[in-house]
């Protein structure tokens, strides 16, 4: 995970690593794969905004408190390096573009979506 903790740690931070074992989101073909997935078991994106305190502040807070670890498939997409993937996702699962953003899919569809400090991992284990 020393990806992510290059890419979202701040100086207090440096020394910790995300809990969640996040599948990284590159490629569109792996939202056909999501959904497939969401059949069986349901999946979450969290779709994140490398350069703004918010979005680090949500991820940050969402992952301290994330306790659903096998419960549910957890994706992660950087918006910046894939804006393509963020955009098909608002079509494809009928949401506003938001970011930081976190959706619930189950059964092909987002059952469940919340941006900014509405994330809430708490909250998300209400829906699942």
């Amino acid at each position: 995970m020393s990806l992510f903790k290059n890419m979202f740690s701040t100086s207090e931070e440096e020394n910790k690593e995300s809990k969640i074992a996040w599948k990284l989101l590159t490629d569109l073909v792996q939202l056909d794969q999501i959904d497939e997935e969401s059949s069986i078991q349901p999946v979450i994106i969290f779709k994140h905004s490398t350069r703004c305190s918010v979005s680090r502040m949500a991820l940050h807070h969402f992952e301290n408190d994330f306790d659903t670890e096998g419960a549910i498939i957890p994706y992660f997409l950087d918006l910046l390096e894939h804006r393509d993937i963020s955009n098909e996702i608002a079509s494809r699962y009928s949401v506003v573009h938001q970011s930081p953003q976190l959706l619930l899919i189950s059964k092909g569809k987002s059952i469940y979506d919340v941006s900014h400090n509405f994330i809430d991992a708490k909250d998300l284990r209400n829906h699942i």
